[in-house]
């Protein structure tokens, strides 16, 4: 008999809006990604100086991630959560930057602060550090996104008890196009039960 687990709370992160357990929390007029971006990380009341140096793709995750999980400023207990992303374009928008700045013989100047990026699973990194999670973790490319796998993936973690929790999710940027949906899966009841129609359904809602 499989074990059922339950989604606590999700989250999502697009078109200037960013929602939590599909309540609208933040909006933004702004349309170009990284005043949109700024604007929820100053809404969101954060005072994390390493933000400002993360490229998009991180950012992203990581105001997502921070609108779920929530780090308290004092005392922070580490939480047994593992974290799986996905998306589409890899790190792509970073490494657009990266071959423009070594493209041109003549300018030749590739910063290492932008090169450090040129992995998608980087952004998982920042969320770590952010809030002290040591539990495993892995960043899938697909070509849409697939609840199934996220299903598949988040309860086995739980199952082999090599989590008590997993954060999910999908987050993309590539160019001027940006998503992000995550959830926390956990074995606490709730509402929404773990399952790949319900992770579909949420994802639909974006």
């Amino acid at each position: 008999m499989e074990n059922t687990y339950y989604i606590s709370n999700y989250c999502s992160i697009k078109n200037g809006k960013a929602s939590l357990n599909g309540n609208s929390q933040i909006t933004s007029s702004e349309t170009e990604i990284p005043l949109v971006l700024k604007n929820i990380y100053k809404e969101l009341d954060l005072n994390y100086r390493k933000f400002f140096k993360m490229d998009t793709l991180s950012k992203l995750s990581f105001l997502a991630a921070e609108m779920l999980l929530k780090t308290p400023t004092e005392a922070i207990e580490e939480r047994d959560i593992a974290v799986v992303l996905s998306n589409n374009a890899s790190s792509l928008d970073t490494d657009r930057k990266h071959q423009k700045s070594i493209a041109d013989s003549t300018n030749y100047y590739p910063s290492p602060a932008v090169f450090v990026y040129t992995l998608p699973n980087i952004c998982i990194g920042e969320i770590c550090i952010r809030h002290r999670l040591y539990s495993e973790n892995s960043f899938f490319i697909f070509d849409d996104f697939s609840g199934e796998h996220l299903f598949d993936y988040a309860s086995s973690l739980i199952s082999s008890k090599k989590s008590n929790e997993v954060l999910c999710g999908w987050v993309n940027v590539d160019e001027e196009n940006y998503e992000a949906f995550m959830y926390l899966v956990s074995t606490e009841k709730s509402k929404i039960e773990h399952t790949t129609k319900e992770i579909n359904r949420l994802y639909q809602e974006l």
